[in-house]
């Protein structure tokens, strides 16, 4: 594996002989983790079945799961899906940015029927990342890129994560530190005649609203044929038993906090965990994930988690907390 440290700064990126050599991997269909401004994406060619197989392989994840495809502007994502009028406000409004869009799949489409689960819909993003946004360009590719992490498990949001989980299965690492919004993207399904929050995320159920003028329906949990990713009961978690809108703290236990007002016997606590001690819900999405692992090495095997408000961001975070903190098989 090799680790590219990117200044997130840097804008000739077709220039540099690294960013070639990471399109030649990704043509060839090697793996390649990559930052978003999400969270890290396990990248491969959409339109290879053996890439894609890579993933669920490297990943352990269950084949009936689709995998996100990444494209790199809307021109693009109109090769594979079927638009609507909903769509394109959704797509006008919010790409690039961390919103998926779960659309019928055209016909014609080259991305695998392994990354779409056998469907007959597609799910597409168009990501802020620069740099993933260049990759797609420079190939010619869509990028089939779900988290890069375990199957399961807290999805990585610096380089270092991502190693810890899957440094054997890739070829590259792209590492730009830290990403900024730090849960998935929203995904919305426009299959029928409702529009629909199959996963709350990096953009709030009130903007997506707002632009389509009506409100959402919200899909429930399917661990049969989930039509798009991180709908699993069982997900985002750690190896320690969770303990959610926590009014207090049992000895031992982690806590992951939220706001200055600690609960009753805080000072216990093997761990103390900060989501956004100013009860931001943004500073507290960013840094989820970066908690749950922080927190998953207490002594106890036990977390405890503070209430978060669910208005805004709240919604995603308390979606990934209430997966993490289901009963697994």
């Amino acid at each position: 594996m090799k680790r590219w440290r990117l200044d997130p700064s840097e804008t000739q990126l077709e220039d540099m002989q690294i960013f070639q050599e990471i399109c030649n991997a990704l043509r060839d269909g090697k793996l390649v983790a990559i930052p978003t401004e999400t969270v890290y994406g396990l990248a491969a060619n959409a339109t290879s079945g053996t890439a894609c197989a890579s993933i669920y392989e490297a990943k352990g994840r269950p084949s009936f799961n689709p995998l996100i495809s990444h494209v790199d502007c809307l021109e693009a994502a109109q090769i594979h899906a079927l638009f609507d009028d909903r769509a394109l406000k959704l797509a006008n409004a919010f790409w690039p940015g961390p919103l998926t869009l779960v659309l019928p799949k055209r016909v014609t489409s080259p991305v695998s029927d392994l990354a779409t689960a056998g469907l007959e819909s597609i799910a597409l993003r168009v990501p802020r990342s620069q740099v993933m946004q260049a990759l797609c360009r420079a190939t010619g590719l869509p990028l089939a890129a779900p988290s890069a992490n375990l199957s399961g498990r807290i999805s990585g949001t610096t380089a270092d994560d991502v190693i810890n989980d899957l440094k054997v299965h890739l070829s590259y690492i792209i590492d730009s530190g830290a990403t900024p919004v730090g849960v998935e993207s929203t995904i919305i399904s426009l299959l029928g005649e409702r529009p629909t929050l199959l996963r709350p995320g990096g953009l709030s159920r009130e903007a997506i609203e707002a632009v389509l003028g009506e409100p959402l329906a919200r899909a429930g949990t399917d661990d049969s044929a989930p039509p798009a990713p991180g709908m699993l009961t069982s997900h985002y978690a750690p190896n320690s038993h969770i303990r959610l809108n926590a009014q207090s703290v049992d000895a031992g236990e982690s806590l992951i906090t939220f706001g200055s007002t600690l609960p009753e016997g805080s000072d216990q606590a093997s761990r103390l965990v900060h989501l956004s001690e100013s009860g931001d819900l943004t500073e507290a999405a960013a840094r989820l994930f970066t908690a749950l692992r922080e927190a998953d090495l207490g002594v106890d095997g036990k977390i405890a988690v503070m209430p978060i408000p669910f208005h805004g961001l709240g919604e995603a975070i308390n979606d990934r907390l209430e997966r993490a903190a289901a009963p697994r098989g």
